[in-house]
């Protein structure tokens, strides 16, 4: 139901920051999200029968080419849709871009109306709970005739609805760019590259990608629960898990590698002590302790293995999954919390597991020189800062 939430959330939160009552709009933007559907699924009965023969001799083309053979009424019967009812395909991630922009609208729109004074207002002895509703009457009522006038163009001209069509020009070519070895780079460098400059990059790129990648996860949700899942038969590898379990492991920049340095090998007091302070934060996949505590931000030192180190992650874990050395990820949404190995036996079973844990290596092996270097800089200041207040 996420594509539902995200028309009634977006639109709640635009007019809750711009300072007026939320709640109508939120309801107006997911009545707009319906009204903008076609409210009608393809007749399972053809699918069914499709199958059921599909069991004995006949070929599901062999099917439907003699769909034509049959009386003209069962003919009909079988290709005309199922109205009346709610396609949950555009509920879930199918539904995600298109109900950004239906709660982006809804919440811009409303806005506008607001501030213009549109609104029917009532005397102040009125009580909130019914002034606001006379109040929503206006900007609502435009939203939904508009909704009502698009559903309309679209379906006349186009003969499809809004949802179809935003899935066709812009979720399924967005999906296919992020679901791709560029993708999974570019991810892997944004994310590092804002942090590297004080800038929160997991929250920059997770609104960007995050609707194209959980629609990638809930496809391969699909296929796993139908037993399909594999790249050959439209599997994702980049989804919301590989963003959060692979390219964000143990923190942005991947710095699990840093911790075990700092545990094993550091001689610096300012090591040490911040990397017992990040330990237990980086084993749930948290790493601004290390980010602004040691720091990482606007450190040139170990700027290199704070790019480098997710870029390889992100490539090595694409190929892996492409060659078929790991299965891809199985759609289950393991909080971005949860500690690595531990994520990996959820999202993808014992082999993605092991793969996970030998990220955790590449992250030392990458780190461990540059941070070795960065301990002798750190001590030697610690020792003249010593010899200067003898």
């Amino acid at each position: 139901m996420m594509g539902l939430w995200a028309a009634i959330g977006i639109a709640y939160v635009y007019v809750k920051n711009e300072n007026y009552e939320p709640l109508a709009p939120g309801l107006t933007s997911a009545a707009a999200f319906l009204m903008l559907q076609n409210l009608s699924i393809d007749n399972p009965l053809k699918a069914a029968l499709t199958a059921g023969i599909n069991n004995g001799a006949m070929s599901g083309k062999v099917v439907t080419e003699n769909i034509d053979k049959l009386p003209h009424a069962l003919q009909a019967f079988l290709e005309s849709p199922v109205t009346g009812v709610i396609n949950t395909k555009w509920m879930g991630g199918d539904g995600m871009i298109a109900a950004i922009i239906v709660g982006l609208l809804v919440g811009w729109i409303y806005t506008m109306i607001m501030k213009a004074g549109w609104t029917i207002k009532m005397p102040a002895q009125v009580p909130p709970a019914v002034s606001n509703q006379f109040t929503a009457m206006i900007p609502s009522g435009v939203i939904l005739t508009g909704s009502m006038l698009i559903y309309g163009g679209f379906n006349v001209f186009a003969h499809t609805d809004f949802l179809n069509w935003i899935y066709n020009t812009l979720q399924i070519p967005l999906q296919g760019i992020s679901d791709s070895f560029g993708g999974a780079i570019a991810i892997g460098f944004l994310i590092p590259f804002f942090w590297f400059f004080g800038v929160h990059g997991g929250l920059i790129m997770g609104s960007l990608v995050a609707p194209m990648l959980q629609a990638n996860t809930a496809d391969n949700a699909r296929l796993f629960a139908e037993g399909k899942l594999s790249l050959a038969q439209g599997a994702h590898i980049v989804t919301n898990e590989f963003y959060n379990n692979f390219i964000n492991l143990t923190g942005s920049g991947i710095t699990i590698g840093l911790v075990i340095f700092t545990l094993i090998a550091t001689k610096s007091v300012q090591l040490k002590s911040i990397g017992k302070l990040e330990l237990v934060p980086g084993i749930f996949n948290i790493n601004e302790p290390f980010l602004f505590g040691l720091p990482i931000v606007m450190n040139p030192m170990l700027a290199v293995p704070f790019f480098l180190t997710p870029l390889v992650v992100a490539a090595s874990t694409y190929l892996v999954i492409k060659t078929g050395i790991v299965p891809p990820l199985n759609g289950v949404a393991a909080p971005w919390t949860t500690p690595a190995v531990i994520s990996g036996f959820l999202i993808g079973g014992w082999k993605m597991a092991i793969w996970q844990f030998c990220t955790l290596l590449i992250s030392t092996a990458i780190y461990w020189p540059f941070a070795r270097k960065y301990d002798k800089v750190l001590l030697a200041k610690e020792q003249k800062e010593a010899a200067a207040n003898k």
